[in-house]
């Protein structure tokens, strides 16, 4: 089964220098429906403009992955990370027992575009990490793991049974991806058209997919997705 939910449905927050769109509820975004899909909580896309940012602020038992789709994003934390995390790298921090971090665009003119996605951790007071992956030059047409909780491959290592992995694809492209008894896969497009199963998807677009033997993404216009295999 397949369940789409469209960009348009998404919740939708401008603060000015934030645009916020909200898969799932957020802040002052409440839909009983969509609180998060198994152990994916959080999957917001924000457009930061030039100069603007998140202040000081803390998180605890969750983990935070962020990509950068494009600008560039400073980073500081209470663990002494201090980065500027660019277009085409994933940053991870497990908040665990507790940090604290900022979030500035490092432009003061060009906006930022990121994906912040929150996991449940597989159990709270884990002791928090950072690690960082850059997918810049990562081939198109195929699956490229991102994380997960072996760190097999060299993906980021996250204190949760879930893959997460990114799709570059051309026109034309495909990839499949098998999915294990009692996995859910939830697909988010990140930029482009692509389709799924043969179901067009466009930026912006998610779905759910359970009791479902694999996935088949074909590229229709240039597209970046994110694949979550979760337990």
């Amino acid at each position: 089964m397949i369940s789409i939910r469209k960009a348009e449905d998404r919740g939708h927050a401008n603060h000015g220098w934030l645009d916020a769109h909200h898969t799932f509820s957020f802040a002052s975004y409440f839909h009983p429906q969509h609180m998060g899909f198994r152990s994916l909580r959080v999957l917001n896309d924000d457009t930061v403009t030039g100069g603007g940012g998140f202040d000081t602020h803390p998180h605890r038992d969750m983990e935070i992955i962020t990509y950068v789709l494009s600008g560039a994003l400073e980073h500081r934390d209470s663990m002494g990370n201090g980065r500027v995390i660019r277009q085409g790298e994933f940053q991870y921090m497990a908040a665990g027992t507790g940090v604290t971090h900022s979030e500035f665009n490092n432009s003061p003119i060009q906006p930022v575009h990121l994906l912040q996605t929150w996991i449940l951790p597989e159990r709270k007071g884990l002791a928090p990490r950072y690690a960082e992956r850059n997918f810049t030059t990562a081939a198109t047409g195929k699956l490229h793991l991102v994380a997960s909780k072996d760190g097999r491959e060299d993906s980021m290592a996250i204190n949760q049974d879930a893959d997460l992995y990114l799709a570059k694809l051309a026109p034309g492209e495909q990839v499949e991806h098998p999915i294990a008894s009692k996995r859910h896969n939830w697909v988010h497009v990140a930029t482009g058209q692509v389709k799924l199963n043969g179901q067009t998807l466009n930026a912006g677009d998610g779905a759910a997919v359970s009791d479902e033997a694999s996935i088949s993404l074909a590229g229709v216009a240039n597209a970046e997705v994110l694949v979550f295999d979760l337990n």
